[in-house]
Formats: structure tokens, sequence, C-alpha cells
């Protein structure tokens, strides 16, 4: 297959949590946000239409607690949600500092905070010019938040999910350990999954190669690396495509 970068009308942007600390071991950094915010503001002034996915891992992840804190997975599970919620409603704060009319919508029922996630909604909010960040996963226990953007950029119909990352791509092995690892511009789908290449979680994976939904690993620490990715430029490594 030959895969060629270009640009996308519609995104959906997946951050983790423990991004967000920045500087700190734990909770939310100011600066952070603020930066991210801006360069999620970046995209939306280049014309493409921009939904966000955060992970609560700088709160709490849900199977690392309970298998250390001897509480119930399901239960676990449900704080981690609120941990994105948390999130996402300083993402929205931050966003529209930035000149970015924002949205939240959670899978779990929290009106006084959040609309609901409504599909056509969510969509429509898009159309009119304004982020949406979805909150609280799948609503589900279980599910990653890598499984909950790759569902929401297919109901959305997104065009592309961006993985931001504090790698600056997918490389064929560890950087970290390996001074020698190269790094992909480009990788097909079955070549991830042949070469045991861990671009995301395997249910998030898997559910991306059967939509052929594109795969764009990249550091959001990297200024103009998000909109570069949006419109076409050579940032990060393109998984799958066309």
């Amino acid at each position: 297959m030959n895969i060629q970068r270009k640009p996308f009308k519609r995104v959906l942007i997946k951050l983790s949590g423990e991004a967000l600390a920045g500087s700190f071991d734990h909770g939310l950094d100011p600066k952070t946000f603020r930066y991210i915010a801006e360069e999620i503001a970046k995209v939306r002034l280049a014309g493409v239409e921009v939904a966000i996915v955060v992970g609560g891992g700088n709160f709490i992840r849900g199977e690392t607690f309970s298998a250390e804190g001897g509480i119930e997975r399901t239960v676990a599970d449900q704080m981690g949600m609120l941990g994105t919620l948390m999130n996402s409603l300083a993402l929205q704060s931050a966003l529209e500092a930035a000149g970015v009319e924002t949205r939240v919508q959670s899978a779990v029922n929290v009106a006084q905070v959040a609309e609901s996630f409504i599909r056509r909604r969510a969509i429509r909010h898009l159309e009119k010019g304004r982020a949406v960040v979805f909150a609280a996963g799948t609503g589900n226990p279980y599910f990653t938040t890598d499984t909950a953007a790759v569902l929401r950029a297919l109901e959305i119909d997104a065009h592309a999910l961006i993985k931001a990352t504090k790698v600056d791509g997918v490389y064929n092995k560890d950087p970290k350990k390996y001074p020698d690892a190269v790094r992909y511009d480009t990788l097909e789908f079955s070549e991830a999954i042949e070469n045991r290449l861990g671009v995301m979680d395997q249910t998030a994976f898997t559910m991306c190669r059967e939509h052929k939904l594109p795969i764009i690993v990249l550091d959001f620490n990297q200024p103009g690396s998000l909109v570069d990715a949006s419109t076409g430029g050579s940032t990060g490594t393109l998984v799958g495509g066309e």
C-alpha cells in the first residue's frame, strides 16, 4: 500500500492524562494546559475541525489502582472516568482562553457540568467550528481511553486519529534503550502487527485497522506538531492511510 500524507478536514486528538501533569508527578500543570490549548488553537485556525479525548492517568489509573488498592476494578475504572472529566473541564477552560469555543460531552451523566454524548450534536458542534472534548471514556469499565478515542473518532467520522505522546513517532525498537532505533515515517497496519510495535492498545488498534482509520503518533511537546500533522506535514509516524 502506498501511504501518503494529506491534510484532514476533521481529526480527533488523543492526549494522555500523564502528559497534562507536565512537570508535576500528578494533577494538573497550568503551563502545560495553556501550551496544549494554544497548539490546538493553531489546528482550528488552519481550518481543521477538532475533537479531543483526554486520559485520566494524572489522577488515577483504574487497573493499577484496583490491583494496588484492593478496590473493585469496576469502581476504580469509574473513578478514572471522573478523572478524565476533570481534565476535560480544565482543557475546555484553557481552550476558550485561547479563543476556541469548546464543548465537553461526557459518556456518563453529569448534566450540571457537561453535555451527555450525543453523536449528532457533537458533529454539529464541529461543523460550527467548536472543539469538542469527549470525557469519561466509553462510559464502561475495562475499556481504555485509547479505545474511547477510536470509538469517538469513528462515530464523528473523523479522518484521522492523532495520538499526542512524548515520543516523536513509532520506532522499530525502544529509542530510550537503543541509540540505533529507527523511526518510521509511514507504517502499514500489517507491519505494526508483524513487528509487534506498540502503537496503542490492541482493541483500539484493531478497530483502526478494521475501519481504515489512519493514526498519527507524534510528540506534542514539539511546537507546531499538531497543526503540521493535521494539514499534511511530515511530523510523527503515519500508520495506515492511503
